[in-house]
């Protein structure tokens, strides 16, 4: 589920930039795309450590 959320917010972001910004070249559609996919790459990497920690966490309360 939150992978399917991630990526409609990707492509709203990247339909909001093409709309936003009708006169940008390709090559900034590709950029602004790749830099959008990366961020939600790292957003995905902190998430996985944060929620592993907190996991960790609870299985060794007493």
């Amino acid at each position: 589920m939150f992978e399917k959320l991630n990526w409609l917010i990707w492509l709203i972001l990247v339909i909001l930039w093409n709309y936003g910004f009708p006169d940008a070249t390709p090559i900034l559609d590709v950029i602004v795309a790749v830099i959008l996919s990366l961020l939600f790459i790292i957003i995905k990497i902190k998430r996985s450590r944060y929620l592993h920690k907190t996991s960790t966490r609870s299985k060794h309360k007493v």
